[in-house]
């Protein structure tokens, strides 16, 4: 999946990596860019579950959608929070 692919037509994984970027920082030695950050573990990229309730409280104010905060345990890593977001989006 690239930067602009995602399983949710409107937001993408740049645009996921942004909202975490501008809610928690991007921490020191972490590439964003890199082809496997998608499938890499949140906490592996530096991202606790603070930095996951954050993205979802600006998903809910910039996009309406509604998240579950057991999403920390539920979308361990980019492309499973981006399928959770396509679901949704969807509903």
């Amino acid at each position: 999946m690239t930067l602009s692919e995602s399983p949710s037509p409107g937001f993408t994984l740049a645009d996921l990596l942004r909202l975490l970027g501008e809610s928690a920082g991007i921490p020191e030695g972490i590439d964003l860019a890199a082809e496997d950050v998608v499938d890499t573990p949140f906490y592996r990229l530096g991202y606790d579950s603070l930095a996951l309730l954050q993205v979802t409280g600006r998903l809910k104010r910039e996009y309406g959608l509604m998240l579950p905060d057991t999403i920390v345990a539920d979308a361990p890593t980019p492309r499973a929070l981006l399928t959770v977001i396509a679901q949704a989006r969807a509903a």
